[in-house]
């Protein structure tokens, strides 16, 4: 689906500017140019399908049924929706800007928007080469446990009142349309072909005017810190197995950006290369859904506190996997 972004990119940075394959800078260059207009391509192309749903079909019956009728399906639903879709933690942002616009509850939001990075069919295929099935059922259960758990503890919050002013006035007017279309309930009929294609290009540039700088700021801090850890470091530092090092493979994957895809090679090499399951999960993880990068980006949408909130609930989350995986590993 997103091979046209990287031979885009492949093109640019090999051809037109003559870098060489071999190099860091290279690879930076590249890993610049693949995400930021991926992620540019999808901030408005999600935006404008999601803005023009809204503004085609009954998405309030959805939105009922997700608020009040099954919540906890709602959960699911929304991790499961992350677990299939194959974006990254940045990539995943636009589609969190729709569901908000269209008044989906926050909790059900996070719960994609944290799950979706974390599974991915690439690395869900590879844990089932090198560890077996029963290994790669365990790492999808646990992947989405942590996005519904996530979910689940920021609407027990309202973690909506943290949101950034637009973002909440969106979700308000998501929400309170909802309200509105029941009592006229044929008014997303009367719009014309004309006036929906407006409206939704309206909604989808008026989010990427707010964000663009953004995307190029995150992924370009992402694209320099690319491939700075040296090879062979983190097996030889972290690869004893001891408690701690679960909670400093989390840490250390921070500064670090990679979407799933990207991080696959690395997590072989890793396993491979002797150091535990649950430590390179958690480097993994941290690398994904937990970078700076990321956190750059949502940092337009959501405010201090509920950045710090989300922070510390994935490190949270991440150094727990690490332990559990570590732990039963042997007997899997």
């Amino acid at each position: 689906m997103f091979q046209i972004f990287t031979d885009f990119a492949s093109w640019l940075t090999y051809q037109l500017l003559g870098l060489a394959s071999e190099t860091k800078l290279a690879d930076a260059v590249h890993f610049f140019i693949e995400d930021v207009s991926k992620i540019f391509v999808l901030l408005v192309v999600m935006i404008y399908l999601i803005a023009l749903m809204r503004a085609s079909l009954n998405v309030e019956k959805v939105r009922d049924y997700l608020q009040k009728k099954h919540k906890g399906v709602g959960y699911l639903m929304g991790s499961s929706f992350g677990a299939i879709t194959p974006f990254c933690s940045c990539s995943s942002i636009p589609v969190f800007l729709g569901f908000t616009s269209a008044g989906i509850p926050v909790g059900i939001t996070m719960a994609f928007l944290i799950t979706s990075p974390l599974i991915n069919e690439v690395a869900i295929l590879l844990l089932m080469s090198l560890l077996g099935f029963k290994f790669m059922v365990l790492y999808v259960f646990v992947g989405m446990s942590i996005g519904i758990l996530g979910g689940l503890f920021l609407d027990a919050i309202k973690a909506e009142r943290w949101l950034q002013s637009f973002a909440a006035e969106a979700l308000v007017r998501g929400q309170s349309q909802t309200e509105s279309q029941k009592s006229t309930p044929q008014e997303t009929e009367r719009l014309s072909i004309k006036e929906r294609h407006q409206f939704a290009k309206t909604e989808a540039f008026d989010i990427f005017g707010r964000v663009w700088k953004w995307v190029i700021i995150g992924v370009g801090l992402g694209a320099a810190l690319h491939g700075f850890v040296p090879d062979g470091w983190i097996e030889t530092h972290l690869g004893d197995g001891q408690w701690w090092s679960v909670p400093a493979a989390v840490f250390l994957g921070i500064p670090l950006y990679s979407n799933a895809t990207g991080v696959i090679p690395i997590m072989e090499s890793l396993i491979t290369n002797g150091l535990p399951v649950g430590t390179t999960l958690a480097f993994c993880m941290s690398t994904v859904a937990a970078s700076l990068p990321e956190f750059i980006l949502l940092k337009q949408v959501m405010q201090w506190r509920l950045l710090a909130i989300l922070f510390a609930t994935l490190l949270f989350a991440f150094t727990c996997v690490g332990w559990i995986f570590n732990a039963f590993t042997p007997f899997l």
